[in-house]
């Protein structure tokens, strides 16, 4: 699975949109903020305003905020917001693939992916990430990786 830069970008506005407590925030400032180019950032603004996720307003006090609140937001719904569905095989729904053998146990395996990104980005909240307070399964699953990391890379 990768993870594109946009919806590293997004997660990152999303969480500097919550900091800001319903005070609406300039692009400007985000940008510089993350070090995220202020068109790129423009673009991924709008997406998110699409998905209802964050809301604009124009004018001297203007600026961006989120529609609703950060522990309503997951960052699955940034994900969706920016690259569509989570795990994605070439565009078919994971529930209606089926292969010949000997690769018919493939769905399942597409299937699991899926459902493990699930488990993690749709518990983890952008006011979790903003107060660095991630679910204890989530905490385990990142130890594990560093662990299991570590004993492969040394």
């Amino acid at each position: 699975m990768r993870i594109s830069e946009r919806v590293d970008n997004a997660v990152r506005a999303t969480a500097e949109l919550a900091l800001g407590d319903g005070t609406p925030m300039k692009a400007e400032g985000i940008a510089t903020r993350q070090d995220i180019s202020l068109k790129y950032l423009l673009d991924i603004l709008r997406d998110l305003k699409r998905a209802e996720l964050i809301r604009s307003k124009r004018g001297p006090d203007g600026g961006f905020t989120l529609s609703r609140s950060a522990a309503s937001i997951t960052i699955a719904d940034v994900f969706r917001a920016i690259d569509g569905p989570l795990a994605d095989v070439h565009d078919e729904s994971v529930r209606t693939l089926s292969y010949p053998a000997p690769a018919e146990a493939l769905p399942q395996v597409w299937m699991a992916v899926r459902g493990s990104l699930r488990r993690v980005l749709e518990t983890v909240t952008i006011a979790d990430l903003v107060a660095g307070d991630l679910p204890p399964a989530v905490c385990d699953l990142a130890t594990e990786y560093r662990s299991d990391t570590t004993e492969r890379h040394g």
